[in-house]
């Protein structure tokens, strides 16, 4: 198979207005429009936008009556905080406000007249400023490490430039690729009282040893309440939630490969610090 474009069949009450909310605040253009029809495009690799009215006989029966429901729009742009400045200067209605999530993705959410969620979604970096090698964990890229050369031990020692901080924890990366493992990614996770990360699954099995205070873990529907000397194993894939009812302190550590993913939206999230 061949994929030389892809398309997002949204079907709306009304056409009209969805058509100008795309066009005016996101830079779609009009390609086809008719009565109940709309082909949207943008010059960029966005995905193509295809309105279709409520009830339109073009649809089979089954689907006439559907509408746009439970799906998000989601576009990967650059400078995202000038992009929701832009967009509130404009009118636009921001029905989330940009947040970062712990996995390193930055974003905020618009909601259109028709009830579609667009959200625009812009990846953090590990290391603000650093060299671009650094990112890719070359040898010559590197951070360094306390360890003589030639010798078989590395020893790491916690570095500020190794810390990202989210509206919900603060990781501080450890081992990883780009700091001297080969397999393992290592890291603490900081949460203040009340905080609760997103919802959340991870392709690898992960392994919490809470240092200090409680965490309460959800997975799969079952909730463990988790206190400091306890060790929490999660397995891949399964969607999960934790939250600090106080202040918690935890030692995080699962294969180096591993990625995020949110339920509800597409692809997967590197883990900045983990890399």
């Amino acid at each position: 198979m061949n994929v030389s474009s892809s398309t997002l069949s949204l079907t709306v009450d009304d056409v009209d207005a969805s058509r100008a909310f795309l066009c005016g605040h996101l830079g779609y253009e009009v390609t086809v429009a008719d009565d109940g029809f709309a082909s949207l495009t943008r010059p960029d690799a966005a995905v193509d936008v295809v309105l279709l009215r409520r009830g339109t006989e073009v649809l089979p029966p089954e689907q006439r009556d559907q509408r746009a429901a439970g799906l998000i729009l989601a576009l990967t742009v650059t400078d995202l905080a000038a992009e929701e400045a832009r967009l509130r200067a404009a009118g636009a209605p921001v029905t989330m406000p940009l947040r970062e999530e712990p996995w390193g993705e930055r974003l905020f959410q618009l909601t259109d007249p028709n009830g579609v969620v667009v959200q625009l979604v812009e990846w953090a970096a590990a290391d603000e400023g650093a060299d671009p090698a650094d990112a890719l964990g070359t040898a010559e890229g590197r951070q360094p490490v306390d360890a003589d050369e030639g010798s078989a031990v590395v020893v790491i020692t916690p570095s500020p430039d190794h810390v990202t901080v989210s509206p919900n924890a603060t990781m501080t990366g450890l081992a990883a690729p780009s700091r001297g493992s080969t397999e393992l990614s290592t890291w603490t996770v900081t949460m203040d009282a009340g905080a609760s990360g997103p919802e959340h699954s991870i392709s690898r099995e992960q392994v919490w040893t809470v240092t200090a205070g409680v965490l309460e873990v959800t997975c799969d529907g079952r909730t463990e309440k988790v206190g400091a000397g306890r060790t929490l194993i999660l397995p891949p894939g399964r969607v999960r939630r934790i939250h600090a009812p106080e202040h918690a302190e935890a030692h995080v550590a699962m294969l180096a490969d591993g990625v995020a993913s949110v339920p509800g939206t597409e692809g997967t999230r590197e883990l900045p610090w983990g890399r």
